[in-house]
């Protein structure tokens, strides 16, 4: 039975700093613009390939196709 009551203590305690770090993610405005961070990943990739140097290539060791 005293493991019982320990297992439910912890418990308490893990939904208690659950709740403590959303409240302070809220507080700190971590929630403001959520879907910023999906166009933040999407912006760089399509930098990247912007940035990159493009190869040159001259065609005559390409086959051409029929």
């Amino acid at each position: 039975m005293e493991l019982t009551w320990v297992a439910v203590l912890a418990s308490l305690v893990m939904a208690l700093a659950a709740v403590c770090v959303f409240i302070f993610a809220v507080k700190k405005n971590y929630f403001h613009d959520i879907e910023e961070a999906k166009y933040q990943v999407f912006w760089s990739d399509l930098e990247d390939l912007v940035d990159s140097p493009k190869e040159e290539s001259h065609g005559s060791d390409r086959k051409r196709p029929q």
